[in-house]
């Protein structure tokens, strides 16, 4: 289960993080990857922070935890806004905020880890290019060296490069020992959903899904917005052979205050 982090989280209560955790084990959640430990200049209350309190809330009702790292708000427009010449420099520079982000975490925040998450997603429409995709792809092989933990990734297509074409680059990931997420796009509704589903094809079994529990309202151009799904059990899983998560905690039942909260602030961060 994703658990993607927002400034308004900090008014939920600890006893209700605690009933939102032993809900999830209790619906079969095995593991909570944290979208973000730090989104720009915001860390969530660092090492004494509401985040990190109710994350060993999280850990204590048997969940296991995958920490997301540094997250540029700008990724985006940068990606769409530098040339080739910095386009190695800039993401060596994000990935290193993420390097550095797990050492505040290991040394400072005194929790378990499971997993490192990178919060940059990586797409076919920023990385169509064969050259970007495979300079991501060593950029995050030398960062997971780096790390302690199994170093876990998500992508997205927006329908600009083959399906085997996509298929392949996840294979790739996978045999460089990342463990890829590739996300369903039933939420985003941004392809048709046959040319959706000959993309989740060409997922690689080695790879992990990641169900959108959401229903996107909002226009490409305008700041997210979505309604969680009438019936999760109307998900529809790729087939057998992938692990499963879902996207994410606050469009689940039981997370249901997470998101009352953020539309009662009505001035949610970028996700």
């Amino acid at each position: 289960m994703f658990f993607q982090p927002s400034v308004t989280d900090q008014d939920i209560p600890p006893e209700k993080w605690r009933d939102i955790w032993r809900d999830s084990k209790a619906n079969g959640i095995k593991t909570v990857i944290v979208q973000w430990t730090r989104y720009g200049d915001i860390d969530f209350g660092g090492k004494d922070g509401w985040l990190v309190n109710a994350l060993r809330d999280a850990n204590a009702a048997g969940l296991d935890l995958v920490m997301g790292l540094y997250m540029d708000p700008a990724y985006y427009r940068r990606l769409s806004e530098i040339d080739a010449a910095a386009y190695d420099a800039y993401l060596q520079h994000a990935l290193g905020q993420s390097l550095r982000q797990a050492h505040v975490i290991k040394s400072q925040w005194d929790l378990p880890i499971a997993g490192w998450y990178v919060p940059l997603e990586f797409d076919d429409w920023n990385y169509q290019a064969a050259s970007q995709r495979s300079t991501v792809t060593d950029l995050l092989v030398g960062l997971s060296h780096r790390l302690d933990a199994p170093l876990h990734v998500s992508t997205f297509v927006s329908g600009k490069i083959a399906g085997q074409v996509y298929g392949s680059w996840l294979e790739a990931l996978t045999q460089k020992g990342i463990h890829v997420w590739a996300q369903d796009g039933a939420g985003t509704r941004a392809l048709p959903d046959l040319v959706r589903q000959s993309y989740m094809d060409a997922i690689p079994c080695r790879a992990g899904v990641v169900l959108e529990a959401f229903n996107q309202t909002s226009a490409i151009s305008d700041a997210f917005q979505a309604t969680p799904v009438d019936d999760l059990a109307a998900l529809k899983r790729p087939n057998d052979c992938h692990d499963l998560a879902v996207f994410e905690l606050r469009y689940l039942p039981w997370g249901r205050d997470l998101l009352t909260e953020r539309i009662h602030v009505n001035d949610p961060p970028a996700s």
